[in-house]
């Protein structure tokens, strides 16, 4: 009876939860078939001007919004299928592309363009993250007791910036006259403008992640070494095995969900960067996924959205995270069944 009871309290909450967090993803799936358009009229439009003896009058035609009685503009929506999709992919001209062997015609569209960097930015970081908060874990863990404590404060504080405060900050340190970069060009004795290419500005991108996000890591790894069982590593030191050893046959095995738990954080975190984009400014040169919806979102001259593109390209978004996730998933339902 009491299993009854609870049953019937935590079902409704239960389904309310999936309907809060399903309903705005279905918003968005709808909203990429479909495309919200102002209704616009031609009306003649007089303008005089004064002359010596008479007015000067010009009529001419003008577009106008046109208006409802509540003095907003007037929109019509229209099913438009994978339009939307075929818009931000280009298919047409991504596929010449290819067929011609042309990279630099490829990487003109702005989506494959926003793709090759966001994968790219994705894959490259997240080995580094991984190996850098395990390097940051096992400094903490070998510390002294009693500067341990400060090891952690000192270790966490690039995660404790906000994430564009801190994009901001490394910005300033390598632009025009920044402090880094004034001491790049008293080393090489050259004049350096790291903002002035495309692969530069992504180097300090990935150095700035890897900055931000590897305490987090190491945290999460520390945390995982306080459970290592203690036996097998003084047997390891018994046998004759090397520090190396121990890592790689002890600790990295018994420390791999939370490796997989962090690469899946990591993965779904920097497939939608965001921050470093507008940090460092660089729209110019390297844009990213998340960059390119915030774009179709940003009013154009006429003051209009492009919401149905947006809501494709977030849609994209999604489907290329749900895809960089399934090994790790498919790993992680082995492990569970193993334990089972």
């Amino acid at each position: 009876m009491k299993f009854k009871t609870f049953a019937a309290f935590v079902a409704p909450s239960v389904l309310m939860m999936l309907l809060f967090i399903a309903a705005p993803l279905v918003s968005v799936f709808l909203q990429s078939f479909k495309v919200t358009l102002p209704v616009y009229e031609q009306v003649e439009v007089e303008t005089c001007t004064p002359g010596f003896l008479e007015q000067t009058c010009v009529t001419e035609v003008k577009t106008q919004p046109v208006l409802d009685e509540a003095g907003q503009i007037m929109t019509t929506t229209r099913w438009v299928g994978f339009e939307s999709y075929r818009n931000v992919i280009e298919p047409d001209r991504a596929w010449a592309a290819i067929k011609a062997g042309s990279w630099q015609a490829l990487n003109v569209i702005d989506f494959w363009k926003a793709l090759r960097f966001t994968l790219m930015f994705t894959l490259v970081t997240l080995p580094l993250v991984v190996g850098t908060g395990l390097l940051i874990a096992l400094v903490i863990e070998n510390a002294a007791k009693g500067i341990r404590g400060p090891v952690i404060f000192i270790s966490l504080l690039p995660f404790i910036i906000t994430p564009v405060i801190g994009a901001l900050s490394i910005n300033w340190l390598f632009r025009g006259d920044g402090i880094l970069t004034a001491g790049l060009e008293w080393w090489t004795g050259r004049d350096i403008a790291m903002f002035a290419q495309a692969w530069t500005i992504e180097l300090i991108m990935m150095f700035y992640r890897v900055w931000h996000v590897a305490p987090f890591a190491g945290i999460i790894f520390y945390a995982g070494l306080q459970t290592v069982n203690r036996d097998s590593i003084e047997s390891a030191l018994l046998d004759g095995a090397s520090r190396l050893d121990r890592l790689r046959y002890i600790i990295v095995p018994h420390l791999m969900p939370l490796i997989v738990f962090v690469a899946m954080i990591h993965l779904m975190d920097t497939y939608r960067v965001f921050e470093e984009i507008v940090g460092f400014r660089s729209q110019g040169h390297v844009i990213s996924l998340q960059w390119l919806t915030y774009d179709f979102l940003t009013p154009n001259e006429a003051g209009t959205r492009s919401i149905s593109r947006a809501s494709a390209s977030a849609m994209l978004t999604m489907i290329g995270i749900a895809i960089l996730l399934v090994p790790l998933l498919r790993r992680t339902w082995r492990d569970h069944k193993g334990v089972r």
